[in-house]
């Protein structure tokens, strides 16, 4: 997926400039303009202000609409959405996390996550806030989760729960990948 074109486009659509819009998520205009040319991947926190600012959630702004109007329920592990931009264009060498989603969350009230994350890999150094409430299991590897005041490390079959519109960070502080299951309601990430 072409994520700075794809950015572009929702920014002009809405008549803003990269200034405006960088104004608004509180980066430079320059940082806009890298990732609009794919020459600088967003961390998740970064894209998930960029996307507030316009406003769109990062579910909408990677739904890939299905065409037909037959009803889907199962999807394969290669139809899961990818949230996160993966290849964005050169990083800094940090890790990336990956979040798969199951469907089009924008056409159900729950919104289902499959998320990786690599050693090292975290959500960004900002911490992230959206509508709704957030639940997960940790299926393999260990977590650092902090929500608002408190630090939490989860291990394999741990769990969380809470109001993600309080601040909220996730990052691996292990030596393999963990793996989590996720959902959130409203579908706001």
């Amino acid at each position: 997926m072409d994520i700075g074109g794809r950015l572009r486009n929702m920014r002009e659509t809405r008549g803003l400039t990269q200034r405006d819009l960088a104004a608004r998520a509180g980066l430079t205009n320059g940082a806009i303009s890298l990732i609009e040319q794919n020459k600088s991947s967003p961390s998740v926190a970064s894209l998930k202000r960029l996307l507030d600012a316009i406003p769109i959630t990062m579910s909408e702004f990677f739904s890939e609409f299905e065409e037909n109007s037959t009803a889907k329920y199962f999807y394969g592990a290669d139809e899961l959405t990818e949230l996160s931009p993966q290849d964005g264009g050169p990083g800094n060498g940090t890790p990336r996390v990956s979040l798969r989603q199951v469907g089009d969350a924008s056409r159900h009230a729950l919104q289902m996550l499959h998320e990786i994350y690599p050693p090292g890999a975290d959500t960004g150094p900002d911490p992230i806030s959206h509508d709704g409430e957030e639940a997960g299991v940790v299926v393999s590897g260990i977590i650092e989760i902090t929500v608002e005041d408190q630090t939490r490390v989860l291990n394999p079959w741990d769990g969380y729960l809470f109001d993600s519109r309080l601040p909220h960070r996730f990052r691996n502080i292990g030596e393999c990948d963990c793996v989590i299951i996720s959902a959130c309601t409203p579908p706001t990430f």
